[in-house]
């Protein structure tokens, strides 16, 4: 059954037996491994903030310098530096209830046979909720791979985060439409090694059908008379052990190289009621309102120590 806008009532929201799932590729596998909504991530009390502040070295070289030259100090050189920032951007839900509704958890839709599966919302208010903060999380996590960023210049226009897919920008490689492959996986991680990327704590972030791929290009299964088939979730590289980790929010022919080391969430607290809420609100009838809001955002650390491979097959 489709959801519907506004608050739930009587004839919107009605009651099923049944064990009660929530349908979809709805899993938060990078908000997960950063540290979830838990709150122990960045604390900021400004909405931009800063991400990195990096400097550069020169290429390397050897001097070749004389005892002549040695007698007058060199031309002095200046190592400048430079910040990346983001911005935390608003979460905001609602939810009705009416009183109607809440009272009204025993009358039963469809096939309607009381036995060991009984109605399981008897509580509609902590219910829609409950189904609402679930969606910021998944929202969370689209955003955190896949935000495009924009700084707000006016209470009329909306912050929004840059994701860590739009951050990479060093070590991005273009496919050109080919399939993944051991080839291009060892592009990136040499790039990201070149780059001076830390390969500390490194996860490759991909949907199903590049998660597959990976498992093609770099399985091997036993023969066995009993089981078969192969899910590659660790690669050994030349310069660091990379996890593999399926997240249904990336893009299809993308996927990421994500140093976690680096990588937290950003709670903008809002004061005396914290960094993700329910509220109730005011009554305006016989009905149950409250609204959840949270400003979050996303530090990636420099985008170097990242990398990304963009346009791949994707069938």
């Amino acid at each position: 059954m489709p959801n519907v806008a506004g608050g739930a009532t009587v004839w919107n929201a009605p009651n099923y037996v049944g064990q009660l799932y929530t349908i979809g590729a709805n899993q938060t596998p990078f908000l997960n491994m950063i540290g979830g909504l838990s709150g122990g991530g960045k604390q900021v009390n400004s909405w931009e903030f800063a991400v990195d502040q990096t400097d550069v070295l020169e290429a390397a070289s050897q001097p070749a310098i004389t005892e002549t030259d040695s007698l007058t100090a060199p031309t002095p050189t200046t190592y400048v530096r430079g910040q990346d920032k983001n911005v935390c951007q608003i979460f905001h839900r609602a939810v009705q209830v009416s009183y109607a509704k809440q009272s009204n958890y025993a009358t039963l839709a469809g096939l309607a046979l009381i036995g060991p599966d009984q109605q399981p919302v008897t509580n509609e208010k902590d219910y829609q909720i409950a189904r609402n903060l679930r969606q910021i999380s998944v929202d969370v996590e689209y955003t955190f791979l896949n935000g495009a960023y924009n700084l707000a210049v006016s209470a009329a226009t909306a912050n929004k985060m840059r994701g860590i897919i739009a951050a990479i920008s060093t070590n991005a490689i273009a496919a050109g439409g080919a399939a993944i492959s051991k080839s291009l996986l060892n592009q990136l991680f040499k790039a990201m090694a070149d780059s001076g990327a830390k390969m500390q704590d490194c996860v490759i972030f991909a949907n199903s059908f590049v998660k597959q791929g990976i498992s093609n290009a770099y399985g091997y299964a036993p023969e066995d008379r009993n089981v078969g088939g192969v899910n590659v979730k660790q690669i050994e590289t030349d310069f660091c052990m990379c996890g593999i980790v399926w997240a249904p929010k990336m893009p299809t022919g993308s996927l990421i190289c994500a140093e976690m080391s680096e990588i937290t969430p950003v709670f903008l607290s809002v004061p005396e009621k914290g960094y993700l809420f329910y509220e109730e609100l005011s009554k305006t009838g016989a009905a149950e309102r409250g609204q959840l809001y949270g400003q979050i955002g996303l530090a990636y650390g420099p985008e170097q120590y990242h990398g990304k491979i963009t346009s791949l097959a994707t069938s």
